[in-house]
């Protein structure tokens, strides 16, 4: 059965063309009212955007706000009403290796990803924890998860946000507040002279929006990492390895089995993905207290 989200209603922030045009459009298709979000500056895209929606039938309103300006933010979600699902998908670029990068452009990404997320997800979140129901998408990146040369800003911001989710979707369990990211692989401008055009065609952003629903739909999952692109879908996760004990060896000699063991540390065959941040020291207490 197809998903429905029939009488939700959705804010979908960087609307106003790329994936957050495709997202908006698909979650409109799903039934939900979508509040088409872009900077003022790109009011009319937002608006055309809505324009799309409502001539298939859908209900949307564009919204002008920056989501870095906190009060802007404030005043979206109030029109909007009783937000049900948010997705943080508004961003910039500011690429260049890290030795060329300057501080200002490295602050900027971070404000722009990791705090704009932020700051809408607060706007949201007593409401939603009142209502008992929420579905929040935050935004992240290969660049986060794996790296990308000339990306140190948008990579620290991406996988801030992975962090952000791993909190959020724990102390929102108890209100039905489910918590995720995306990591899409979609063509963008970058892209266009670097690969051919079969490949490009297969990179549409319409192709990434299908995870996206899944994240926001009545039975999404939690603390959950989709990455989508070319019609394909992937999970990453963060695992914890068995590893090994250094118990009773001297710190010198500790390093230096470390770096000898590293193989056996690192063994994928005895990862795990744990339930929080807890477990960790957990594990590390029971070797210590196991022997």
């Amino acid at each position: 059965m197809a998903v429905s989200l029939a009488g939700r209603t959705a804010i979908v922030t960087g609307a106003g063309g790329g994936l957050g045009r495709t997202h908006a459009l698909l979650l409109a298709r799903a039934g939900a009212k979508v509040i088409v979000n872009d900077i003022p500056q790109n009011i009319a895209n937002a608006e055309s955007v809505m324009e799309e929606i409502k001539s298939a039938g859908g209900q949307a309103t564009a919204f002008g706000a920056s989501v870095t300006n906190e009060e802007a933010v404030a005043e979206m979600v109030a029109k909007a009403g009783a937000v049900d699902i948010l997705v943080n998908n508004a961003g910039i670029l500011r690429d260049k290796s890290f030795a060329k990068m300057t501080l200002d452009d490295f602050r900027l990404v971070m404000d722009v990803h990791l705090m704009g997320s932020v700051i809408c997800t607060k706007a949201v979140w007593d409401g939603m924890r009142e209502r008992n129901y929420g579905r929040i998408v935050m935004t992240t990146s290969s660049s986060g998860l794996y790296g990308n040369f000339g990306q140190s800003n948008y990579g620290a911001a991406k996988m801030a946000l992975v962090g952000f989710m791993q909190t959020l979707s724990i102390e929102g369990a108890k209100n039905n507040i489910r918590v995720n990211c995306l990591a899409p692989t979609a063509r963008t401008a970058m892209t266009e002279n670097l690969l051919p055009p079969q490949a490009l065609e297969l990179l549409g952003p319409e192709y990434v929006s299908p995870a996206l629903l899944a994240l926001v739909a009545e039975d999404a999952p939690t603390r959950t990492i989709l990455a989508a692109g070319a019609q394909g879908v992937e999970a990453a996760q963060i695992t914890l390895t068995k590893g090994i004990s250094i118990k009773g060896l001297d710190d010198l000699e500790a390093g230096s089995v470390i770096l000898d063991k590293l193989g056996e540390i690192g063994d994928l065959k005895t990862a795990t993905v744990p339930a929080s941040g807890m477990e960790q020291g957990q594990i590390e207490l029971g070797k210590a207290l196991g022997g």
